[in-house]
């Protein structure tokens, strides 16, 4: 079994301020987190950024780059940039960090699709700020779009164009065999990051006969030409990603996919989430991966070649 990457997503697009005080808003405050939970042990740092003065997610490059350089010259992790964005932006938008930083690796969702946070409106009375529960709401008539156009533009800007590859976000099943299309006209090269999501409405639910299912169904796809990874929403979080471990996969955590660190209690950092499944992971008898060992499972270019 080779060694577990763990990737931590820092802050997303999903959660807003006013449902945790401990979620990274400012460049400051997600350079910092981030550097904090690659000390604890994460080989990967996926990254969005945030309004710093509202905490609403933003596409714009100026704000990454008041944090990708700070987080570059104090840990060797892997820099991972959002394409996703958030909700209502435009592709060009959820592109232009990417392009102007050029990182080793990028997220890239393999499907449109229904992306449902509006059931969060139900658990708060009030919000700290205006945006957050017209941003919840507007889930309820928004498809997350992934186009096959999309998608092959995609992998020519950033994959062709810049030489950084990608962390296959898979929400279903059916996102699987989109990234094999791809695979077949060989847009994508081998390995492969499949990232396989649980517990987003909209997307594959989180019992774990999917989870055995999505991995059945990339090893009869892809065989040995991929590493695999789980992430879910939520109190699912470290079940799944436990679960994922033990069937020789990699883990992904972070205050991006679940704000909590245990039944009821708020994580008080991502370095927090990474030390507790790094815990679970040492008492498993599986190795961590270092960055390095991250960079040469995945055939990343090197950090010497990015931009920021």
């Amino acid at each position: 079994m080779s060694k577990v990457i763990i990737s931590c997503a820092v802050t997303g697009s999903v959660h807003t301020p006013t449902m945790s005080a401990y979620l990274p808003v400012t460049p400051d405050e997600i350079a910092a987190s981030a550097i904090e939970a690659a000390e604890a042990g994460a080989a990967i740092l996926h990254l969005h950024a945030r309004d710093p003065g509202t905490g609403q997610p933003t596409p714009d490059p100026d704000v990454f780059m008041q944090f990708l350089p700070r987080i570059k010259q104090s840990t060797d992790a892997v820099v991972n940039i959002t394409t996703g964005g958030g909700q209502g932006m435009a592709l060009e938008d959820r592109l232009s960090a990417a392009v102007r930083a050029s990182p080793e690796l990028c997220s890239l969702n393999m499907g449109s699709m229904n992306f449902g946070l509006y059931p969060i409106l139900e658990k708060y009375e009030t919000f700290q700020n205006a945006w957050e529960p017209a941003y919840l709401e507007a889930s309820r008539d928004w498809i997350f779009r992934n186009t096959f156009k999309d998608i092959e533009y995609i992998l020519q800007d950033l994959g062709q164009g810049h030489g950084t590859r990608f962390e296959f976000e898979c929400y279903d099943v059916g996102h699987l065999y989109t990234l094999a299309h791809f695979l077949d006209r060989k847009l994508v090269t081998p390995p492969l990051f499949v990232q396989s999501i649980f517990g987003i409405l909209g997307g594959q639910g989180p019992d774990a006969e999917n989870l055995i299912h999505a991995k059945r169904i990339a090893d009869r796809l892809f065989g040995d030409q991929y590493q695999w990874s789980v992430m879910a929403s939520g109190r699912h979080q470290l079940p799944f990603v436990t679960m994922a471990a033990i069937s020789g996969g990699n883990v992904r955590v972070g205050l991006e996919d679940s704000l909590y660190a245990g039944k009821g209690r708020l994580a008080r950092s991502n370095a927090e989430q990474v030390t507790i499944i790094r815990g679970i992971l040492e008492a498993l008898s599986l190795d961590v991966a270092t960055p390095e060992e991250a960079r040469a499972m995945l055939g990343l270019k090197g950090a010497d070649r990015v931009r920021f």
